[in-house]
């Protein structure tokens, strides 16, 4: 697979919505019940009825003789009468039985969510058409106004979005496809008009659909490579403003993976009035308290283009991590879909994706090597 197709396939992986991805993953549960309830921190999720705990660990009471999930609606027990347990197999083996309102054994209230609006992702993409809001509600058996809400919380975009950045996937496959016209590709993915999709071409593409089948044909994209501490960089502007910004150890990779991204575009060597944005790019990575203020062509899906945005709204100095930003755009349970929108980024700096880090204040995976990433993170913390 060619560099410019994984690409294609990065723009929508942050859109793509999987089931089994929606849940944020338990976190690991000590097996010791010899510690008081209420000194153990798994007390507090359980009094905060934190569905982020599930299937870390269920708790038992001893009163009642049933072990629950910590975000059973039960009324609370007593400290002093709760034990908890690994799994509930471990409970069961202890003599307790598996409460009847939140059904430990089985599905939890998230898991049952995420599982239907995985099966409504399944069929806007398998429809011909988008389909309408009320037909998507009434087959996940919920009101327009709560499955909406449902879908965007989960999802991190509106049923609307994530038909539109389907189909836009859709017809960058086709596009690419030998053989296939504009016409038919725009048609095969669903747009029941040219009209429709020449729209939100430009947002999708960055160029017109017959350009984009050919390459790049007929787009101008100027660049230009020059170093900086952290190795070589490039910058590359079309029409509508800086495309690209890498970073790399070698300055002939950089090229190549820019040519690549588009093979028939026409790049133009930067001249000296080009050459001193680069100058200006490679200040502010040196000197962040510099600041920079520069037009941006940017291409994503709506999901991703939200997250960038958000990133780009972060001040320098300052670190914020990827659950800060899922939260920010609305989406708080579309944590991985924000690392893989970040990971999508080809504008480094620029749209500072290297301020994001883990929840814990370590730092995860970067486009461009995490040692670049400290570089640029102690950068500004000492400007």
């Amino acid at each position: 697979m060619s560099d410019r197709n994984k690409g294609i396939d990065a723009m929508f992986s942050a859109t793509r919505f999987d089931a089994a991805k929606a849940v944020e993953p338990a976190v690991d549960a000590r097996e010791s019940v010899a510690v008081p309830a209420a000194s153990d921190p798994r007390w507090q999720a359980v009094l905060a009825r934190d569905r982020a705990f599930d299937g870390s660990f269920v708790y038992a009471v001893k009163t009642t003789g049933i072990y629950c999930r910590p975000s059973c609606p039960s009324r609370h027990a007593k400290p002093a009468n709760v034990a908890f347990h690994p799994t509930c197999e471990a409970a069961a083996k202890a003599g307790f039985r598996p409460c009847l309102r939140c059904n430990p054994d089985g599905a939890g209230l998230a898991e049952q969510h995420a599982a239907v609006i995985a099966d409504i992702c399944r069929f806007i993409e398998a429809a011909e058409e988008a389909p309408q809001l009320d037909e998507l509600a009434r087959k996940a058996g919920m009101s327009p106004f709560h499955f909406h809400r449902l879908f965007k919380s989960i999802t991190g975009v509106t049923p609307r979005a994530y038909a539109s950045a389907w189909r836009a996937e859709r017809v960058r496959s086709e596009l690419v496809r030998p053989g296939s016209s504009v016409t038919s590709a725009i048609y095969g993915a669903g747009f029941n008009s040219n009209g429709r999709f020449y729209e939100t071409s430009n947002e999708v593409l960055g160029m017109k659909p017959s350009d984009y089948r050919a390459g790049g044909t007929n787009t101008e994209i100027h660049f230009a490579i020059g170093e900086c501490s952290l190795g070589a960089i490039l910058v590359a502007r079309s029409e509508r403003g800086v495309c690209a910004i890498l970073l790399g150890d070698n300055p002939d990779a950089l090229a190549r993976d820019l040519q690549d991204r588009f093979p028939q575009a026409r790049l133009i060597g930067g001249d000296p009035a080009f050459e001193s944005l680069v100058a200006k790019v490679v200040g502010f990575v040196e000197a962040p308290a510099l600041g920079l203020d520069l037009p941006l062509d940017v291409r994503g899906t709506a999901f991703q283009q939200r997250v960038w945005q958000a990133l780009r709204d972060i001040p320098a100095g300052e670190t914020v991590s990827y659950s800060d930003i899922a939260k920010r755009i609305g989406a708080p349970k579309s944590v991985r879909a924000v690392a893989q929108a970040c990971a999508a980024n080809t504008i480094a700096v620029a749209i500072p994706c290297h301020r994001v880090v883990r929840n814990d204040g370590a730092l995860s995976g970067y486009r461009w090597g995490v040692e670049r990433k400290r570089a640029l993170i102690d950068k500004e913390n000492a400007a």
